[in-house]
């Protein structure tokens, strides 16, 4: 018979209920368990040139273990780089990260934009992403290194994608004065970072092509983290006068012209003045010819591409131009500048194999001088009218406007990108300072602005603008073929030179006695006319030879400490009669 379950007491229930343990539980309040906040993604923007300088851009994104470049310029030496070429960046920050770069991006064809490019390519190969023309220009460097077979050239379009790495970086079509000139989208984990390049707004260009204004602004509604934009004209106010003004104004020139032969001196980059300039050279009936080397590279490159339109039977070779009458010529020569070996230069000191300057040459310089570059400028100005040429320069008529955009253009960009930090860029540093304070004055707080120098690294996320241990950087000079042998020590001597000259002192010494063979004698470079100073020649070879007689007597002679005793003497009495300070050079020959 199954045992049946005895029903429990309350005598039961009350002894087991005074043995049951009771826990009141409650809802956890969110204090209890701290949520972990997310560190906010960071990207690193170094800063290799085209800070507190004009020329020289270059620019290096890092996101993690992934690296690209924007632009790679070179800088045309200032007076005092006596005998340097080209002022390039220093690429040892690149060189040590080799391995992380993915590519470079060059936002147009200018030479403070490519005209290091070469030299980079030379130490380490990476893909270079440029648009048709930019590729085109690009490429007649390369060639002249040797270097075109080797580089990988992909052109790209504005509004095209590129992925290098964690990046994702658009184009956005941007007016210059150069065709095809883009600025960038730079998207990360970190946010989107714009990048201008060199731009102006021009609502009436020559091409037909304005700035893609509203893809900026879907950007800025989206949102920014960053922009560098390009603050060359940022003492400038108002806006910036479009391109196809310059071509009413050659209108005008040309015909007070009249029978004179015309020549314009014009960057040797802008495409769209050369081709207003040929239109009304075409209208007026005259034939074009091409003065330096530089303008004729664009002109062809311009035409093969299509960037120029050219009628047949206009372009003349430089060495047929005696067949013409001057009332149907027109010379577009480099040199608008004033830089020493250009063609206008030449013409102006006559100089040039080619053109022989008479008065009825009617000069037009198409261009305004670049800071720094003002004295250049007024030596040719002066040549040129001293020899009775009409010379149209600066502001005189409208034969000028800028490529880069003034303070109101500057603060539409501002206003349509609505980025959260603000970095000024490409500009001395009045220029980036004027445009800081443009962006303060559109409401972004001073410390969501960030002025550089050239070296500086930063570090950009959400949570701040960051300044981190400034990277290997500067300026490395180009001359002739050899690049970064020409450094301080250098550049001294070559100034002492040109300053004070030099005096070579030169004795044959007997190897086994130590006494002098035949000398000392002096020759003097840049010092002294000497035989006009005959009495300081003949005193300072009696105190060279002193010092070398003060040796006889040492046992163990070093020559080397002899030449410095010789250095120290000849300078402090050259001082004393001529208070000049010539560079002393002891050569002693062992025979």
């Amino acid at each position: 018979m199954a045992k049946q379950n005895k029903m429990p007491s309350g005598a039961d229930i009350r002894k087991r209920n005074s043995n049951r343990r009771y826990y009141t539980y409650r809802k956890a309040s969110r204090k209890s368990f701290p949520v972990p906040v997310k560190e906010a993604e960071k990207v690193k923007i170094s800063f290799l040139g085209g800070m507190n300088e004009i020329g020289k851009n270059m620019t290096l994104y890092e996101y993690k273990d992934d690296m690209f470049i924007v632009d790679c310029g070179l800088a045309f030496p200032t007076p005092d780089l006596l005998g340097v070429d080209l002022v390039i960046p220093d690429f040892t920050h690149i060189l040590n990260n080799a391995d992380k770069i993915r590519g470079i991006i060059i936002t147009h064809g200018h030479e403070d934009h490519i005209g290091g490019l070469a030299y980079l390519l030379k130490k380490i190969n990476i893909p270079v992403y440029a648009t048709r023309l930019t590729i085109g220009l690009i490429k007649g460097k390369l060639d002249e290194h040797g270097l075109l077979g080797s580089v990988k050239l992909v052109e790209i379009n504005p509004r095209d994608n590129i992925t290098l790495g964690s990046f994702n970086i658009e184009l956005i079509h941007v007016n210059h004065s150069i065709p095809d000139s883009v600025g960038l989208a730079i998207r990360c984990p970190a946010g989107v970072i714009i990048q201008t390049g060199d731009f102006k707004i021009d609502t009436t260009p020559v091409d037909g092509d304005m700035i893609d204004l509203p893809r900026f602004a879907e950007f800025g509604k989206r949102g920014v983290l960053a922009l560098l934009s390009d603050s060359t004209n940022a003492e400038r106010p108002g806006t910036t006068m479009s391109e196809s003004a310059v071509g009413e104004s050659f209108e005008l020139l040309f015909r007070k012209a009249k029978k004179k032969r015309i020549i314009v001196a014009t960057f040797a980059s802008n495409i769209h003045r050369v081709q207003q300039i040929i239109d009304v050279a075409v209208s007026r009936g005259r034939k074009v010819a091409v003065v330096g080397r530089s303008l004729e590279n664009l002109v062809s490159v311009g035409k093969e591409l299509g960037y120029l339109n050219i009628p047949e039977g206009i372009l003349l070779p430089i060495e047929n131009i005696k067949n013409y009458p001057d009332e149907n010529l027109l010379l577009i020569t480099t040199g608008s500048q004033g830089e020493p070996m250009s063609a206008l230069t030449k013409m102006a000191m006559n100089e040039h194999r080619m053109v022989h300057i008479t008065p009825n040459d009617y000069v037009i310089i198409s261009a305004t001088p670049i800071p720094g570059n003002e004295k250049m400028v007024s030596n040719v100005v002066n040549a040129l009218m001293k020899q009775g040429v009409d010379v149209i320069y600066e502001n005189m008529y409208d034969v000028h406007v800028s490529g880069h955009a003034c303070q109101q253009d500057l603060k539409l960009m501002i206003g349509m990108v609505k980025p959260k930090y603000f970095i000024p860029v490409h500009g001395e540093q009045k220029h980036l300072v004027k445009h800081a304070q443009l962006a303060e004055s559109m409401n972004i707080p001073i410390d969501n602005i960030f002025i550089g120098e050239i070296g500086n690294c930063i570090e950009l996320s959400e949570d701040g603008i960051k300044k981190l241990g400034d990277v290997p950087s500067g300026e490395v000079y180009v001359d002739g073929y050899g690049v970064g042998d020409v450094g301080n020590i250098v550049l001294g001597d070559r100034k002492i030179l040109s300053r004070d000259g030099i005096i070579i002192v030169v004795a044959a010494i007997d190897a086994e006695s130590g006494y002098v063979v035949s000398g000392p004698d002096i020759v003097s470079r840049g010092f002294v006319f000497v035989k006009e100073n005959e009495e300081l020649m003949q005193k300072s070879r009696e105190l060279a030879g002193s010092v070398i007689e003060a040796s006889y007597d040492s046992r163990y002679r070093d020559w080397n400490s002899v030449k410095t005793r010789m250095r120290d003497e000849l300078s402090r009495y050259l001082f004393e009669r001529t208070k000049r300070r010539p560079m002393i050079l002891p050569i002693f020959l062992e025979v």
